[in-house]
């Protein structure tokens, strides 16, 4: 499997608010396949693989990041979450700061007072947004110089991803969550065209799910149910592992619906697509955002299993390519 997109996508910084780069590059990418694609007001891809769609499948492509929330007097930033990162698995990574007038700064994201030979309790602070920091790779020693750089509150943070494709298969980067996902819709619109297929499907590229409205409006009036592509939850108590597809039976926002699992279950089994079946206890998803908005669509939710989610994630070509293959046998069987 050609992960070439996956590794081009990852690379382009977009936390949640800061989306429009990947957006064109996903808008870009469909439109080289030959497809039309169109942005919502929220920016949002959404693209039609034949008429009327009845179906949509989605993905994110927002990601965890940062906002400056803070100038230091020592020239340190302050800074505020944008979803759920979990801290300890970020603190030392190398980020990007990207300021209003279009500047890109790189920095660390450190703990306060980080030199275990000046602080002795170091390794055993909690970290927190209040207990850690962005050190700016500049000349700066108050915030009149930060200033200086044209930097302000608002401006966004996003981490280095740190992407890597090994031999043995496995994929390890931050943000699989979901540019992982992504790549599956990016699979799905190759392989219809490739194959002649004019399914009644629409690829939908959100940018909001990791703050909880990314699925909330923007899907064509014509569908009838949301094929959710997410990651997979891999760890305890979870059945799931990073070499299959996991369908979600049940997440923090209840039960997905029950006869749209069955059938892909029931696929899965037929075609002997490598799967798992979860309920994830601390999860939601576009699915989730959709219906709470009061979307009347049937919802499943599935995706290749995703290891250390939210931190130094991983996951294998083999889970890929299986909900590749599943979503592929479903339209397949569409009418």
């Amino acid at each position: 499997m050609d992960l070439k997109l996956l590794r081009e996508l990852i690379a382009i910084d977009s936390p949640t608010g800061y989306t429009d780069n990947a957006a064109t590059f996903i808008a870009d990418t469909l439109a080289s396949m030959g497809y039309a694609p169109s942005r919502t007001r929220k920016g949002a891809v959404r693209v039609a693989l034949g008429a009327t769609p009845k179906l949509a499948i989605a993905a994110h492509t927002d990601t965890l990041g940062a906002i400056v929330a803070g100038i230091n007097g020592n020239g340190t930033l302050r800074f505020s979450l944008l979803g759920g990162p979990l801290l300890p698995s970020f603190e030392s990574a190398y980020v990007r700061i990207h300021t209003l007038d279009g500047r890109v700064y790189t920095g660390t994201l450190l703990l306060n007072n980080p030199s275990t030979h000046a602080n002795n309790k170091a390794g055993t602070a909690e970290r927190t947004v209040d207990t850690m920091h962005i050190r700016i790779d500049e000349s700066v020693s108050s915030a009149g110089d930060v200033k200086n750089l044209g930097i302000r509150i608002g401006d966004i943070i996003a981490v280095d991803p740190r992407y890597q494709e090994l031999q043995s298969g496995f994929v390890k980067s931050h943000f699989l969550d979901n540019k992982a996902g992504c790549f599956v819709l990016f699979e799905i619109a190759r392989l219809c065209r490739e194959r002649g297929m004019t399914p009644p499907v629409e690829l939908f590229f959100s940018t909001y799910e990791e703050v909880g409205h990314g699925g909330a409006a923007g899907w064509s009036p014509t569908v009838e149910d949301l094929l959710i592509i997410d990651m997979g939850v891999v760890g305890d108590p979870c059945s799931g592992s990073e070499r299959v597809c996991s369908v979600c039976a049940k997440d923090s926002g209840g039960p997905y619906d029950y006869a749209f699992r069955q059938e892909l279950v029931r696929i899965a089994e037929r075609d002997g697509i490598p799967h798992a079946i979860d309920v994830y206890p601390f999860y939601s998803s576009d699915g989730t955002a959709a219906w709470r908005a009061g979307v009347d669509a049937r919802v499943a939710l599935i995706g290749p299993g995703v290891h250390a989610s939210h931190g130094m994630e991983r996951t294998h070509v083999e889970g890929i390519k299986a909900t590749v293959d599943l979503s592929m046998a479903w339209i397949e069987g569409l009418h």
